[in-house]
């Protein structure tokens, strides 16, 4: 079930590759495959929202 869910985020994560810093993807990657699938969830939710935020000010 847990791979399945990392799997998952994984494929999810190729989305974002334009949008997101390499860095960050490659961070949320390695929490993921450690085994912190929450916390690599709730990073990538607020870097997205970030990014959000930001166009939104301009």
């Amino acid at each position: 079930m847990v791979r399945i869910d990392r799997d998952n985020f994984m494929r999810n994560l190729r989305e974002y590759r334009s949008v997101l810093p390499k860095q960050i993807i490659k961070t949320k990657r390695g929490q993921a495959l450690s085994g912190n699938l929450k916390g690599a969830k709730k990073g990538l939710r607020k870097a997205l929202v970030g990014k959000v935020d930001k166009y939104d000010r301009a």
